[in-house]
């Protein structure tokens, strides 16, 4: 029997409890950027049977109206009366401004906050981003797509997909071995039809985007239980944050902890993290490495990243000090550097957009830490 190494990502849909708190805790931040860029912002939100709670630290010169920006996401993202939880429920608002302490920091250009940030980039898509997790999140968009297109009328908002790849000993994918996919549905479908829909409309077209076989698929579930009636905030509480791995990807690399939605751009938990996946992009995209991996670290109130780690793997064309060595020269990593050079407070995106399905490696959304700006920048630098 052949030796493979199995290696298993997860994504979860817009109406999944997490990620509903998620989305309003961004949407805050975008109501706040919006007329004042130089908001500081730390929202959470917490979500359950109809009650929806928000709190944190905001300093904003703009209004923003907390109660219609709950009620207008929750409508947004499909939940309707009758699921336990919809835009009538309960909004209770707990904010303050941000400490002063921080605040002193920050002004001065400093980092919002110490920590460790990471980010990737693999050659096993287009995107540069590692399979299992694309295709768990690819599964979701195309569910959630047909089901705001009424195509799968019983579908309701909350649905998780996984798939499991597995590897040769030499890092090369064989096959999918395993696709999982619950989806929330109303009371009068059958399970037959559930399987039929999601097998036919939604693994299938995914796969073969791919180029990628259903038959070969080892094994599938969907629904394992056998019945999803009750879910989003209703079946299970709501918290910020609590998707990090999903917002990136799906636990291929390494995360630093810190999670991105709510929190404006002077906190690196958020920015450096998309500065660290613009650096691994551009370095791969160069062919520098196959496979690459930056550690970024930051201490509260200075300028300069503490460290600059770059691990290739293996697959690296250039010393890994010496790559570090050339992206303290050619990116920009102080926290005001990565806003200006990343576009974090002049944005033509919506970071709810973003809390959705995630952060890295889109391609639906043009998102400045996905370009491919610094390749020949990086290629006439280890040239010379």
């Amino acid at each position: 029997m052949e030796d493979l190494i199995y290696f298993t990502s997860e994504c979860v849909s817009p109406g999944h409890p997490d990620k509903v708190a998620d989305q309003i805790s961004d949407a805050v931040l975008d109501a706040c950027l919006k007329d004042d860029s130089n908001s500081r912002v730390a929202c959470e939100v917490f979500c359950t049977t109809g009650q929806v709670i928000v709190g944190g630290e905001i300093t904003t010169k703009t209004y923003i109206d907390i109660q219609d920006i709950v009620r207008k996401k929750i409508h947004e993202i499909g939940y309707r009366p009758g699921m336990g939880f919809d835009d009538n429920c309960g909004v209770f608002s707990s904010i303050h401004a941000q400490s002063p302490d921080i605040a002193m920091g920050v002004d001065v250009g400093g980092a919002g906050d110490q920590g460790i940030m990471f980010g990737g980039a693999v050659k096993e898509t287009p995107e540069l981003m590692p399979l299992a997790l694309v295709l768990s999140r690819e599964i979701l968009k195309l569910l959630v797509e047909l089901r705001n297109e009424g195509v799968l009328t019983w579908a309701r908002p909350d649905a998780k997909s996984q798939v499991t790849l597995a590897y040769d000993r030499e890092g090369n994918i064989k096959f999918v071995d395993t696709i999982v996919v619950s989806v929330q549905h109303n009371q009068f479908v059958t399970q037959e039809q559930i399987h039929h829909d999601v097998k036919e409309l939604v693994i299938k077209p995914v796969l073969a985007k791919y180029n990628l076989k259903f038959e070969d698929v080892k094994k599938i579930f969907i629904n394992p239980t056998g019945k999803f009636e009750i879910g989003g905030p209703h079946g299970d509480t709501g918290l910020t944050g609590r998707k990090i791995i999903v917002d990136t990807y799906g636990g291929y690399f390494r995360h630093g902890g810190g999670a991105f939605s709510g929190k404006d751009p002077s906190k690196v938990d958020r920015s450096a993290a998309y500065a660290a996946r613009w650096v691994a992009k551009n370095i791969v995209a160069s062919g520098l490495a196959d496979k690459c991996e930056v550690q970024l670290s930051y201490a509260i109130g200075v300028v300069e990243p503490t460290s600059i780690k770059v691990d290739t793997f293996g697959t690296g064309k250039v010393d890994e000090i010496e790559l570090a060595k050339g992206v303290s020269k050619i990116f920009d990593l102080t926290p005001r550097g990565i806003e200006r050079d990343l576009k974090l407070r002049s944005c033509e995106f919506r970071y709810q957009d973003l809390a959705a399905f995630g952060h890295i490696g889109r391609t639906d959304i043009e998102l400045p830490w996905e370009q491919l700006n610094k390749v020949e920048e990086l290629k006439n630098y280890f040239n010379k």
